[in-house]
């Protein structure tokens, strides 16, 4: 049980709605003051995203179809861990291939995030790749459309620095780019 006292203990909890991707949980809590109630959330597997650079210094990006937003959205190679993953730097590796078709002779841990905890519990793992060549299969999984293409690092910052409709709106690559910006180059 944790100390501090605005923690939430959590009495029972049971998965609501299941689909590819993802649960949504819920919950029963009492909260600090002693109230009962529920809580709703996104349940998923940690994820990988991968900043990956062609050896000429280029970054592969995605742009995706996004039901929820009802557009393409351009940004960084992302997917969900396996159950079997024990190795996130391996699940970067797959996902890059697996969703571009590219394949890095390197990947590095960058950060971890959790981009959404007021609604999700989803932590993303971010990773550096390096190296990547264009020399694997795309394997797309059967709900992505997914088109690839390589920018140059700049442009994909100010992409990202300037965001609006014609900019880098995607929350995952901000972090990635942002980060690498910070505390790698």
């Amino acid at each position: 049980m944790n100390d501090d006292d605005l923690t939430w203990e959590t009495t029972a909890t049971d998965i609501d709605y299941s689909c590819p991707g993802f649960d949504v949980r819920k919950d029963d809590v009492r909260l600090p003051d002693g109230t009962e109630t529920d809580y709703h959330y996104v349940d998923e597997p940690p994820a990988v995203v991968v900043l990956p650079f062609t050896p000429d210094g280029d970054v592969v990006v995605i742009e995706e179809w996004r039901q929820a937003v009802g557009r393409v959205n351009r940004g960084l190679p992302a997917g969900t861990s396996e159950p079997e993953d024990d190795d996130l730097a391996a699940a970067a590796y797959r996902e890059l291939t697996e969703e571009t078709g590219y394949e890095a002779a390197d990947v590095e841990p960058l950060t971890t995030a959790e981009p959404a905890n007021g609604i999700s519990n989803t932590v993303h793992h971010y990773f550096v790749a390096r190296g990547c060549e264009p020399t694997g299969e795309q394997e797309l999984d059967f709900n992505e459309s997914i088109r690839v293409d390589t920018t140059d690092y700049d442009r994909l910052l100010s992409d990202v620095v300037d965001g609006g409709r014609d900019g880098v709106v995607d929350g995952r690559t901000a972090i990635g780019v942002l980060q690498y910006e910070l505390a790698e180059r």
